[in-house]
C-alpha cells in the first residue's frame, strides 16, 4: 500500500498569553500523537500550527499591560515556542498568523473561495440570500490586531524557522 499524505492541522492558540497544560493537552499532545502515529505507519505527514495573533484576546492583554499589541504577541509567541520545543512536540512547522506569508496564503484561499461560490459576502443587516444548495459556512477574514495610529507590523519570521527545522522523531 502506497504511503498517505496526511496534514495535521492543530488548533492555533492565541498569543495573548502562555499556555497551560490545559492547553497542551487539548490540542499539542493529541495532534502530535495521531502525527507520530502516521510517521510511523509510513505515511507522509505534515503538522502545523501556530500563534494566533489577531482579534480580540490580544488588545484586551496588550491594553491590560498598557502596550502595543505586537509586544504581547512577540513575548507570549516566545513563551509558547519554548513549551512546545520543550514538550518535544513534532511540528513540522510553526508559524504565526503576523507574517506576510499568513497574510497571503489566507487571502488566497478566501478570495478563491469566494470565486467558486462556495463563500459569499455576509450581509450587514437582514437574511443572508445564500443559495440553499451551499453547505459552507461564511468565510470571513480579519485584520491584524493593532493600537490606532499604528502602522502594520513588521513580519517576524524568526520563530518560524526555528520551528521549522525541528524534524519529527
Amino acid at each position: 500500500m502506497s504511503p498517505r499524505s496526511i496534514l495535521t492541522a492543530v488548533a492555533w492558540p492565541y498569543a495573548n498569553g502562555p499556555r497551560h497544560i490545559g492547553h497542551v493537552s487539548g490540542f499539542g499532545v493529541p495532534s502530535d500523537v495521531f502525527s507520530r502515529y502516521h510517521r510511523m505507519a509510513g505515511n507522509r505527514v505534515l503538522m502545523v500550527s501556530g500563534t494566533d495573533e489577531h482579534g480580540t484576546p490580544i488588545t484586551v492583554a496588550a491594553d491590560a499591560e498598557g502596550v502595543h499589541p505586537r509586544e504581547i504577541a512577540d513575548r507570549n509567541n516566545r513563551i509558547i515556542v519554548d513549551d512546545l520545543v520543550a514538550l518535544g512536540l513534532s511540528y513540522d512547522l510553526f508559524t504565526r498568523t503576523s507574517t506576510v506569508n499568513h497574510h497571503e496564503v489566507s487571502q488566497e484561499i478566501f478570495l478563491g473561495l469566494l470565486k467558486k461560490g462556495t463563500s459569499f459576502p455576509r450581509p450587514r443587516s437582514g437574511r443572508s440570500a445564500r443559495p440553499p444548495d451551499v453547505r459552507f459556512l461564511t468565510v470571513t477574514s480579519r485584520a491584524p490586531a493593532r493600537s490606532a495610529g499604528t502602522t502594520a507590523p513588521a513580519e517576524t519570521n524568526a520563530t518560524t524557522a526555528e520551528i521549522s527545522s525541528i524534524r519529527p522523531i
